[in-house]
C-alpha cells in the first residue's frame, strides 16, 4: 500500500477517509493521491459555448486549488507526500481512471451510506466504485482516529474463485498485523453444517500465510449480510471485509450486490477485493 488514492469533496466523511488514508501511509512509509471530481453543466452534451465554459472552468480550479491547500495544510498530513488532482469528471467514471492512472495499491473513500429510495434508484458514487474497482477499496463511514484494525472480519463461500482475491485480503491482513476472522454465514437457502462449513474454511486457507493467524466461524442467520453485521457486532470487529463480482446492469439489478449492502449499512470500516 505505497500509493493511496482518496477522492473528496471537502465534507466531513471525505476528510474521515483522508485521517485513516495518512495514518495507512505514515505506517507503509506511502503517498497520498487526492483527488477532486467536478462536473461541469454542459458535460453531458448541453450547449455551452466556450466562452461561457471559461469563467467557469477558471472558478472552479481557484476554489478547488484554495481547498486543496487548506486540507494539505492539516496536522495529520504532515511530513507526508500528498499530491493533489482536479479532474472534469463524472464521479465514478474519475475515479476509476485516476486509480489506473497513478497506478494506486488502494482506494479510501468516506461514505454516509443511503437509504430508502436514494439507495436503490441512484446509489453512491462509493457503491458503484465497491461494484467495479479491481484495486482494494476501503469505506470509511465515521472518524477513526485510531485505525488499528487488530480484528479483521472476512465473510466468504471460500470457494476456488475467492483464492487469487483472498491473496490480496491476506496481504492486507499481514500489513496491519490483523488477526484474521473467517466466517461463512449460513442461511436457511444455503445451509452447510458447522462440521462442514469449518472444514471448507480450513481447507481453503491451506497454503497462505497468515501472520497473525486465524480463526473459522460458522454464523446462522436470516442473510449473509445481516449475519455479517450481527457476527461482526459479537466479536466487535475492527474491520469487515468481503470479495465483490462487480456485476453490472440488469444482472446486479437481479441479483443485487452483498458488498454493496454491506457499506450502505455497515457503521465498522468495510473493505472489498475485486473476484
Amino acid at each position: 500500500m505505497k500509493k493511496i488514492l482518496v477522492p473528496t469533496d471537502f465534507s466531513d466523511h471525505a476528510e474521515y477517509a483522508l485521517k485513516v488514508a495518512a495514518q495507512i501511509a505514515r505506517e507503509n512509509d506511502g503517498e497520498i493521491v487526492l483527488i477532486h471530481l467536478v462536473e461541469l453543466p454542459g458535460q453531458e452534451g448541453d450547449a455551452v459555448t466556450p466562452s461561457a465554459e471559461i469563467p467557469e472552468i477558471a472558478f472552479f480550479l481557484q476554489k478547488a486549488h484554495e481547498r486543496f491547500e487548506e486540507v494539505k495544510s492539516a496536522d495529520y498530513l504532515e511530513g507526508l507526500t500528498v499530491s493533489e488532482a482536479l479532474l472534469f469528471d463524472k464521479a465514478f467514471e474519475g475515479i476509476k481512471k485516476a486509480a489506473k492512472k497513478h497506478n494506486v495499491d488502494l482506494i479510501v473513500m468516506g461514505s454516509h451510506g443511503a437509504s430508502g429510495f436514494h439507495e436503490m434508484f441512484i446509489g453512491s458514487n462509493t457503491e458503484k466504485v465497491v461494484r467495479t474497482s479491481d484495486i482494494p477499496v476501503l469505506v470509511i463511514k465515521k472518524e477513526e482516529s485510531d485505525f488499528n484494525p487488530e480484528k479483521f472480519v472476512f465473510a466468504s463461500d471460500f470457494s476456488n474463485e475467492i483464492k487469487k482475491p483472498f491473496a490480496q485480503v491476506v496481504d492486507f491482513a499481514n500489513s496491519f498485523k490483523s488477526k484474521l476472522h473467517l466466517v461463512y454465514i449460513n442461511t436457511p437457502n444455503d445451509f452447510k453444517s458447522t462440521h462442514a462449513a469449518e472444514k471448507l474454511i480450513h481447507d481453503f486457507v491451506a497454503g497462505f500465510t497468515i501472520a497473525n493467524g486465524y480463526s473459522a466461524h460458522v454464523y446462522n442467520d436470516v442473510n449473509v449480510e445481516k449475519g455479517i453485521l450481527h457476527f461482526a457486532n459479537s466479536i466487535n470487529a475492527d474491520l469487515m471485509g468481503m470479495c465483490t463480482h462487480g456485476r453490472q446492469g440488469l444482472a446486479h439489478f437481479f441479483n443485487g450486490s452483498i458488498s454493496e449492502d454491506l457499506v450502505n449499512h455497515a457503521v465498522r470500516p468495510v473493505v472489498t477485493f475485486k473476484i
